[in-house]
C-alpha cells in the first residue's frame, strides 16, 4: 500500500467516525420534546470558539415591532458520563414592543428567538452539542470566535 493510499484510508476512517454520533449516553427525548444534535468540525485552538444556541419559531409578525419568546435554556449533566446537554423545558408566550405599524404594513414571516442574553456554550468537536426543545421549536446555532491575546485595558 502506497503512502497516498494509506493517507486516503485514514482520512475516510476519520470522516466515517465523525459522521457517527454516539447518542447512547444522552437521554431519549421526553414526550412532546425533540432531541437535536450538532456535530462540530475539529478546529485548532478550540478554546477560541463558542457556539451560540438560538431557539425559537418562525411566526407571522407585524414587521414593525421586535418580538421574543419567553423561556430559559438550562444545562444538565448526563449522570455517570459528565457530558453536558441543554434543554428548553417550555416555550413561553411571545412578547414584544408595542409600536403601531404604519397602515397597510404587510405581515412578515420571521424567526423569533427566545429572549434574554445569548446562550453560548463551549466549542468541543469531540462531543455533540445536544439540545432538547419542545416539538415545533427550531434550534439554530452560530459559531463565534476570538483571535489573539486580547487588548490590555488602561488603569484608571
Amino acid at each position: 500500500m502506497s503512502l497516498r493510499q494509506l493517507a486516503l484510508c485514514c482520512l475516510s476512517l476519520t470522516t466515517l467516525t465523525f459522521a457517527e454520533v454516539d447518542m447512547k449516553p444522552y437521554p431519549e427525548a421526553e414526550e412532546g420534546m425533540v432531541r437535536h444534535a450538532l456535530e462540530l468540525e475539529p478546529k485548532e485552538q478550540e478554546e477560541d470558539y463558542r457556539v451560540e444556541l438560538i431557539l425559537g419559531k418562525t411566526v407571522e409578525t407585524d414587521g414593525a415591532n421586535r418580538h421574543f419568546f419567553g423561556g430559559v435554556i438550562d444545562s444538565h449533566v448526563v449522570e455517570g458520563w459528565g457530558y453536558t446537554y441543554h434543554k428548553l423545558p417550555k416555550l413561553g408566550p411571545m412578547a414584544g414592543t408595542l409600536m403601531l405599524p404604519a397602515p397597510g404594513t404587510p405581515k412578515v414571516k420571521k424567526f423569533v428567538r427566545v429572549g434574554g442574553e445569548p446562550y453560548l456554550v463551549r466549542y468541543n468537536s469531540k462531543l455533540p452539542v445536544v439540545v432538547y426543545a419542545p416539538d415545533g421549536v427550531e434550534v439554530r446555532y452560530r459559531i463565534w470566535s476570538a483571535k489573539g491575546e486580547g487588548e490590555p485595558i488602561p488603569k484608571g
